[in-house]
């Protein structure tokens, strides 16, 4: 972290000229400008002055967030593949959120293995294909265009109905996979 540049965006923010800051905090302007400009460092009496005069304190000055990330390309995708399935882990390290997207390829005849009971929602959305979602034994269609959605509170599990490759999005709270 560059101190000089932070203090300069938080004296710029509030109006104040360095001769100001300066004249708040007892200290020269030229110091202020050899701070901003990361010639000098200030002792931690003297940077708390300084914070304290521009309206902010140590805690709230160091206090970094990490950026977002918000897009995820091809190339940071997982993949797995496995007895005519092929899984995309679209957002990586997702099952620390709560949700957990996953782009879902099967082979004609393939199907997922048994997901059994446990809490939270699924959604689908198909996106090639026909695929059969059971859901404690009973089967409902979908076909290219059409989402699914349902409570995994029984057995369930996807089938590939149709003569050609299905491919579906599938979206868990709370992650599952």
């Amino acid at each position: 972290m560059q101190l000089g540049n932070k203090i300069r965006d938080l004296r710029q923010q509030i109006n104040l000229t360095q001769e100001e800051l300066a004249d708040r905090c007892e200290l020269t302007k030229g110091y202020i400008s050899q701070l901003e400009n990361d010639v000098t460092s200030p002792s931690i009496a003297t940077l708390i002055d300084i914070l304290n005069a521009l309206g902010t304190n140590l805690s709230d000055f160091f206090h970094e967030e990490a950026e977002e990330k918000i897009v995820f390309s091809q190339e940071e995708y997982i993949e797995k593949q496995s007895d005519g399935m092929l899984w995309h882990w679209v957002i990586p390290n997702a099952q620390k959120n709560r949700m957990e997207p996953v782009l879902v390829e099967l082979e004609p005849g393939a199907a997922t293995p048994i997901d059994f009971p446990h809490d939270g929602e699924e959604f689908g959305y198909v996106l090639e294909g026909r695929i059969a979602v059971v859901c404690g034994g009973k089967a409902h269609a979908a076909k290219r265009g059409e989402s699914f959605y349902f409570t995994p509170s029984r057995e369930h599990r996807i089938l590939n109905k149709g003569k050609g490759k299905a491919k579906f999005l599938l979206v868990s709270t709370p992650p599952n996979f």
